[in-house]
């Protein structure tokens, strides 16, 4: 079997993960508007490694559509720090006092990672609130404890590092906001994902195999802000995984406070470019150019990578991935690695 069979075939396949990841969630819709209609008070995101990554950026978007206060906590630190998360046990109301109410939404490919399990576990002896999983493995502890489940069956992998699993389960996220924003538009509007993200590496694959292949180039920054800054860390550590690469991500005006003095012509600056933003994240993409760094930009439109998808820009953002994984992938085949299997990692972290 040649190297890198499974997570090139992942990559590819991806797509069928993100409309069954659609379907799971329509399906479970009745039990998770009951949620959302229930009193809460904050809604935290929380996974551990890669779902970590992806908790920021479904937390900005959970926020940025209802307004509701959301946030992402690491497993690890929700375990060990859970004060962090919820500053105390009681907020006033009136005369009385009354429990800070809190929505937990865990992320986990395995749907058994300890941190994460463990996490779920004294919330719920706390009792702080319902739980939402999202994962790619039913049959596993986080699924049995959840009040609703999302399971995407279609994004369970072999490699280790998360590709399929991971744009999965951040559809899932993006169309469970959607639900909380009762915005049925935009979950109507998701329904096209799967073709233009398959459109879509069809015509940049090769683009990928270009700059991942390039081995002159010595270290990766990714850039992204507001929805897109987690995708951007998520993407920055498949390039660490599968490559052994330096690679950082970063907000895109914090780049120039420090980081941008270690560009050069072996450096690749890829910016996650946004519609609101873009005069300005293009400046700064610009501006590392005439530094003499390689650029690399993806958007709608007006960039290096367009998707071209039509899509409203809330919904759209897991178009950002599988080009960028692609990339990773053909890099760790230059450098001779396996990215099935990439160095002292494990597909899940269990804990003593």
């Amino acid at each position: 079997m040649e190297l890198g069979h499974h997570t090139h075939a992942e990559i590819l396949s991806q797509f069928a993960a993100w409309a069954e990841a659609l379907e799971v969630v329509t399906q479970m819709r009745p039990a998770l508007d009951a949620i959302f209609h229930a009193d809460y008070d904050q809604v935290v995101f929380t996974g551990c490694g890669s779902t970590y990554y992806l908790s920021l950026s479904a937390a900005a978007l959970f926020q940025e559509l209802t307004g509701k206060l959301a946030r992402a906590v690491s497993g690890g630190e929700l375990l060990l720090n859970p004060a962090i998360t919820v500053t105390r046990d009681s907020i006033p109301t009136g005369e009385k006092l009354s429990r800070r109410k809190t929505l937990l939404v865990a992320v986990s490919r395995s749907g058994s990672t300890t941190e994460t399990v463990r996490a779920v576990e004294r919330f719920k002896q706390q009792q702080r609130g319902p739980v939402i999983a999202i994962t790619n493995y039913g049959d596993q502890p986080l699924a049995g404890m959840a009040d609703v489940a999302l399971v995407i069956e279609k994004g369970q992998e072999e490699s280790i590092a998360q590709t399929r699993s991971f744009a999965s389960m951040f559809v899932a996220a993006t169309a469970l906001a959607a639900v909380a924003a009762g915005d049925g538009g935009l979950l109507d509007a998701m329904d096209k994902l799967p073709a233009a993200g398959e459109r879509l590496l069809a015509a940049y694959e090769p683009l990928a195999c270009d700059f991942g292949g390039n081995l002159s180039l010595d270290r990766f920054y990714f850039l992204g802000s507001g929805i897109r800054y987690g995708l951007a860390c998520e993407i920055s550590l498949k390039m660490k995984e599968m490559t052994l690469t330096h690679s950082e991500p970063f907000h895109f005006m914090e780049f120039r406070h420090g980081p941008m003095s270690m560009v050069t012509k072996q450096a690749v600056i890829v910016g996650f470019l946004s519609e609101k933003n873009s005069n300005r994240e293009q400046a700064v993409l610009n501006e590392m150019r005439r530094l003499g760094g390689k650029v690399l930009s993806l958007a709608e439109t007006e960039a290096r990578v367009v998707f071209e998808s039509q899509i409203p820009e809330s919904v759209r953002a897991v178009l950002y991935l599988p080009v960028l994984q692609m990339m990773a992938f053909y890099r760790s085949l230059a450098k001779g690695l396996n990215p099935d299997r990439p160095k002292n990692l494990a597909a899940v972290v269990v804990l003593e």
